[in-house]
């Protein structure tokens, strides 16, 4: 009988925990007896704080029971939102093991964006670090406690001697809301219940070892669904450490990485392909013979590793990965966005076994992941245990839209039933919005995507909708489209462009007025979602009769 990741649960059922998957309270209960003097919680920055797993599990009781002090029941919403920090894993847990649904909120957001989502999820209780205290400390809310030292009620310095019964949640609760990108109007909070989040993160361990001894760099913002459930949760799952990155400063990121002795590595594209890119160019400056030397070891050692199964390149290398501090790193995990096959390939040639993986914030989000053991450079991974894919409408090559079904798939997007509605097929199936294909193997292919929306290097997602609606006062465009276009098509990167269709009885119409245009509202969009380019229609794009623009019908020459 094939053993799987998860099997050791079955010594804690009856015990521990009663249904099919425990809760993320229970986990930690379980870890914390498995390895409770393991450091669970590290960071370098500003000072260095360090928990192990029975003073995390100690101090998330202590703060579940302040909550209950406050009134904090079962099913009510505590928001959080702060930069990654053992500070903003504690308010996680603590709204946890009070029973209540936490709902994380992007740092990066201004003030009035975050009071919206709170007031969507119906909030009067916030954790937050120093940047946003002042804010919210004259809002009247019920309760705010601080992720930074040196404010008012700050999360470490909190002392709650209680004992109450609480209301402890079960499998098949909401743990988490958690926001899709977008400005507060757009955003649909997605609800992922403790089995979504659980299941999910063991089922995923089936395509990629993971031990209690690694270490975790939690480098990405954990309020995105990717790295909450593939740095902290599953490091809560298996007793993993989780080294905090505070700044994202390339000195500080490097200093973390050697000092912390990280062996996972997540990240997006964009981080990825620079580091690459920064590598081969420090070696390109040794010479034509150096570079060309190196070249032909990493390409030797790519063959050796993929069709032996055995790694030269970790040795081989071993100086060049120490100038990234990588050296001790065991793997990389690259998702939120596409990656050029040619940087998979070359982190695996140096060594590293680097893994690519697919998913949604609506699906917890792992669904699929390349196995380091028999990886597939083009494939955006094998599905994992658990999971029903179904292709949507497939083509002559068998391409379509992407729908699954499995316990990761969210219960719905909260207090809104006709979006919900939108993206279930009649059969329980959730419609990605992605398109591709399944081959023989199980091994999922993306080709494209069905909806509208762009997806940066970075992994941000970029609404046109969003855009399209900031120029809706400029009384001299008649129609306007933001759509991708292609920066490099090597390396699948994209950028936003506008399509114009001027009013005919606007008085200027030339490419230095739509310039101006563009950069005025540019100037209030984040930096991922400026416009770079723009092109000007003779015609008018084709609408539909709810007077919506046909985005798939529209073609323009390129310059």
């Amino acid at each position: 009988m094939n053993q799987t990741p998860w099997d050791f649960l079955a010594d804690y059922k009856g015990k521990q925990f009663n249904g099919t998957w425990p809760t993320l309270p229970e986990v930690l209960e379980i870890t914390a007896e498995r390895y409770g003097e393991r450091r669970a919680f590290t960071a370098f920055a500003p000072e260095l704080l360090e928990l192990n797993y029975n003073e995390v599990l100690a101090k998330s009781k202590m703060l579940a029971q302040y909550l209950h002090s406050l009134g904090v029941k079962k099913g009510d919403r505590v928001a959080v939102t702060g930069k990654n920090s053992p500070e903003w894993g504690l308010a996680y847990l603590g709204v946890l093991f009070a029973g209540a649904v936490v709902a994380p909120i992007d740092y990066g957001l201004k003030d009035k964006e975050v009071e919206g989502l709170m007031k969507m999820a119906d909030v009067d209780i916030l954790f937050c670090d120093e940047e946003k205290y002042d804010h919210f400390k004259d809002k009247k809310l019920k309760a705010l406690i601080g992720l930074s030292p040196g404010k008012d009620s700050y999360i470490m310095d909190l002392k709650f001697e209680g004992n109450a019964d609480i209301e402890l949640p079960e499998e098949d609760d909401l743990a988490a809301i958690l926001f899709t990108s977008g400005t507060t109007g757009l955003s649909k909070g997605v609800m992922l219940t403790h089995s979504n989040f659980i299941s999910d993160a063991y089922q995923a361990q089936a395509n990629m070892n993971i031990f209690h001894t690694d270490v975790f760099y939690a480098l990405l913002p954990l309020h995105h669904s990717y790295s909450m459930l593939a740095v902290f949760i599953e490091s809560l799952c298996v007793g993993s450490e989780v080294v905090f990155a505070k700044h994202l400063a390339i000195g500080q990121i490097l200093k973390d990485l050697k000092q912390g002795k990280v062996t996972m590595f997540l990240g997006v594209p964009m981080l990825f392909n620079k580091l690459i890119r920064g590598l081969m160019k420090g070696i390109k400056e040794k010479g034509p013979v150096v570079y060309g030397l190196i070249r032909f070891l990493m390409w030797v050692s790519g063959i050796i590793k993929k069709y032996f199964k055995v790694n030269p390149g970790k040795k081989m290398f071993n100086g060049i990965l120490a100038k990234l501090s990588l050296d001790t790193n065991r793997v990389c995990i690259c998702g939120g966005g596409p990656l050029p096959a040619s940087t998979f390939k070359m982190f695996n040639q140096l060594g590293i076994d680097f893994v690519q993986g697919y998913g949604l914030t609506e699906t917890s989000p792992i669904v699929a992941l390349n196995p380091k053991e028999a990886y597939k450079e083009e494939s955006v991974g094998k599905m994992i245990p658990g999971t029903e894919t179904k292709i949507l409408d497939p083509d002559e090559k068998g391409y379509g839209e992407i729908a699954l079904k499995g316990s990761m798939i969210m219960q719905g997007y909260y207090k809104n039933e006709e979006a919900t509605a939108d993206v279930f097929t009649e059969d329980g199936f959730f419609k990605t919005g992605d398109v591709g294909y399944l081959d023989s193997d199980n091994y999922l292919y993306l080709t494209g995507r069905a909806k509208s929306m762009i997806v940066t290097e970075g992994g941000k997602n970029v609404f046109p909708e969003e855009i399209e609606d900031k120029f809706q006062l400029y009384d001299e465009i008649e129609q306007i489209l933001i759509r991708a276009y292609v920066l490099d098509a090597k390396m699948k990167t994209e950028g936003v462009e506008a399509l114009i269709y001027p009013n005919q009885d606007a008085e200027n119409k030339s490419p230095a007025h739509f310039q101006t245009v563009i950069d005025e509202v540019n100037s209030g969009l984040k930096p991922y979602q400026k416009i770079g380019r723009f092109h000007i229609l003779d015609e008018a794009m084709e609408m539909t009769t709810t007077k919506k623009i046909k985005r798939f019908k529209v073609a323009v020459k390129e310059d």
